[in-house]
């Protein structure tokens, strides 16, 4: 075999070398001093920092979306205080494995060691169960991350022996100053390749970012690897590059109903510039656009309401556009109603008459139908006296009042609002209370 052929077999040494390490990775903190962002638990004042560097840290989950410092709070958390951090990922591990590192952490000692249990919202009940124990007792310091609520994917008893911290997304500007940082840094970052960008490229970047650190950093350095070394970055490049980047959007998951939430408030609150925006954020994320347009449909009874009854025909026909036409074409539909149930007068009268009944209902003696509007056909008809039964035709009197009560005991539950066409409402029901109480006279 030729040297050359040696030099390259799967046992030699030179295929056995250090592993890539990526720039976010080369540039994570080692110390709280260079952890970016999250001033609302490292800034002055916070109690955080001391419990860290004296390594009084207890038991925590950490909460944020991707990029925010999750990983590198822990391991700074452990750095500090001098302490192992073994490291198991929800996604890969099994209950096998987790008693097994449970096991190695006892035998370093809770004071000389944490236990960072990434992306912990994919372990089920029982394997978070299997957490419990060592956690009550002390035996186990649990640093615990996840990018989704964890009050929705954490069992009660581990939250309640956990401290929760969130982290928020990383700032723009700081985000820019990192970029640049590691563009200069011959160290650990890129500075060795000697490229150059403007102001107005790194803050381009860092807002494509969307305030996760570790996106920015990937893209910087993909953009500096292509280029031959000392150039200077340009827009065109940049644009380039970013062009199909992707928006952070995890159908069925908490950014999928915070984004829906903030479309139907932004409509409910008469903004049809922000409802627009959520409604190309969910179609750029890949939402299913019937479930946009079940959304429109409630909202159309639900918000808009007798203000414009227009609303419920025109969000319907948009749901029948959405299945037989789909997409693209039936994002038209989607934004037409969108504007149009966004600049519609509101009323929620609907929604507060049907729960003020059911509560109605739900809190006291279910009424009787009075004899006088009982059904008159059918198998009650042979049943009963129908000369006595005191029914007054409504299309026999003006105005279809007839005096007649259609309940034992009155109630009110509509409560029409002076909205729209509602306004009409308002003064067509005072026209027949007069009229209907002068029947009665």
């Amino acid at each position: 075999m030729e040297k050359d052929e040696k030099d390259f077999t799967l046992d030699s040494p030179s295929t056995r070398g250090q592993a890539y390490r990526p720039l976010a990775e080369r540039m994570r903190p080692r110390y709280i001093k260079e952890v970016l962002g999250q001033p609302h638990l490292l800034g002055k004042g916070c109690l955080l920092p001391n419990l860290i560097r004296e390594n009084r840290v207890s038991n925590i989950i950490l909460a944020g979306p991707p990029g925010s410092g999750k990983t590198t709070l822990a391991s700074v958390i452990a750095n500090e205080g001098k302490c192992k951090l073994l490291k198991v990922n929800a996604v890969t591990s099994n209950a096998a494995e987790l008693r097994d590192t449970l096991k190695l952490v006892r035998y370093y000692g809770s004071t000389n060691c944490f236990l960072f249990v990434d992306e912990l919202h994919r372990f089920n009940k029982a394997q978070q169960d299997l957490l419990l124990p060592d956690v009550e007792s002390g035996d186990v310091r649990l640093i615990g991350a996840t990018t989704h609520n964890p009050r929705y994917y954490i069992i009660d008893p581990l939250l309640s022996r956990c401290q929760l911290l969130s982290l928020e997304p990383i700032p723009t500007s700081v985000i820019e100053n990192a970029l640049q940082s590691a563009l200069q840094d011959d160290e650990r970052g890129l500075g060795s390749r000697g490229c150059h960008a403007g102001n107005e490229i790194i803050e381009h970047i860092a807002l494509v970012a969307e305030g996760d650190l570790r996106k920015g950093y990937n893209f910087l350095e993909t953009i500096v690897e292509a280029l031959p070394e000392k150039s200077e970055i340009t827009e065109e490049q940049v644009t380039g590059f970013c062009r199909e980047r992707n928006i952070r959007y995890d159908r069925d998951e908490d950014e999928h109903y915070n984004t829906a939430s903030a479309f139907i408030k932004s409509m409910r609150g008469n903004d049809p510039d922000a409802a627009i925006y959520w409604l190309a954020k969910m179609l750029a994320g890949g939402e299913d656009p019937r479930f946009i347009a079940r959304r429109l449909v409630i909202f159309a009874s639900e918000d808009v309401g007798l203000a414009d009854s227009r609303a419920l025909l025109m969000a319907d026909a948009t749901f029948r556009a959405c299945e037989t036409i789909g997409q693209p074409e039936c994002e038209l539909n989607l934004a037409h109603v969108t504007l149009f149930l966004a600049t519609c007068p509101k009323s929620n009268s609907a929604t507060l008459a049907i729960g003020k009944a059911k509560q109605t209902i739900k809190e006291n003696p279910v009424q009787s139908v009075p004899n006088s509007i009982q059904d008159r056909h059918g198998r009650n008809k042979k049943h009963r006296d129908l000369q006595n039964e005191g029914y007054l035709y409504s299309h026999d009197f003006p105005e279809n009042i007839s005096g007649q009560e259609y309940l034992e005991k009155p109630l009110n539950l509509y409560n029409p609002k002076n909205s729209g066409a509602e306004s009409a409402i308002v003064e067509r029901l005072n026209k027949w209370k007069k009229l209907r109480e002068s029947k009665k006279i």
